[in-house]
């Protein structure tokens, strides 16, 4: 009973964002304008109700930033991306093959995401794109990592990504994200190798709520840094409020 609740309720979150994304589509059709503070705007107050049906307590420690940034964070689950986009208007950037799946990929296009194609060589074009982006006043949030971890630990990461901040004289916003079950790390929340977005709801919702923890971290200056030394110190921030033991890797240039 308690899973098919959880159910019912997830599909009449998702039947409004159905709803808001058809919204946007009709609204591209008027005369050109920058649609994005709207689309961010919308996406924010869905994902706020996407967040509250799932079956999690959530914790947010620090302050939400006054300006606009690019928000960093560990990535464990595809839950992250709500529960951050809740607390800010904010765009995404995500791997081109999300904007082929069925609905969730129409849904993050109409959101606003940013597409990148891994090793496609078009890293280029898409660092404008970030680096327009940014500079027009939108805050965006990028996962250094490029993949999800089991919350033990950070990964490197990729100061490529941080390259737009940089130029764009855009600050950072390290973020800090772990998930917690029963007082001990949440096993069932992440989000990892070959795991089936079907298969993990119905662990997740068939188990009671856990608790995710929310960080913001102190601001990180960009302008005139070097970008494997900012990706470097943001991911130190992380991994000390994460608190957990990692074996430490280079950070990719």
């Amino acid at each position: 009973m308690r899973s098919g609740l959880r159910y019912t309720r997830l599909l009449l979150v998702l039947a409004l964002g159905v709803l808001l994304a058809a919204k946007v589509s009709l609204l591209e059709r008027l005369p050109r304008r920058d649609w994005m503070p709207l689309r961010q705007t919308l996406t924010r107050w869905w994902l706020a109700r996407l967040s509250a049906a799932l079956p999690l307590r959530i914790e947010v420690h620090g302050q939400l930033p006054q300006q606009p940034a690019l928000w960093v964070a560990n990535h464990v689950s595809w839950m992250d991306i709500p529960l951050l986009g809740a607390l800010q208007p904010l765009s995404f950037l995500s791997k081109s093959e999300v904007r082929q799946w069925p609905l969730a990929g129409w849904l993050a296009e109409k959101a606003g995401t940013l597409f990148i194609r891994r090793g496609a060589g078009d890293s280029l074009q898409v660092g404008r794109q970030i680096s327009e982006h940014l500079a027009r006043g939108h805050s965006l949030l990028v996962f250094p990592e490029g993949t999800t971890t089991d919350g033990r630990g950070v990964r490197t990461f990729h100061g490529r990504l941080l390259t737009s901040a940089i130029e764009a004289g855009v600050p950072l916003q390290p973020v800090a994200l772990r998930y917690r079950r029963d007082g001990d790390l949440d096993e069932i929340a992440p989000f990892i190798g070959d795991d089936e977005l079907t298969s993990h709801l119905r662990r997740l919702f068939g188990k009671d709520r856990g608790t995710v923890e929310i960080h913001l971290l102190d601001m990180l200056p960009s302008a005139g840094q070097d970008r494997s030394q900012l990706a470097r110190r943001a991911r130190e921030m992380i991994l000390k409020r994460i608190g957990d033991e990692v074996v430490e890797q280079d950070i990719a240039a």
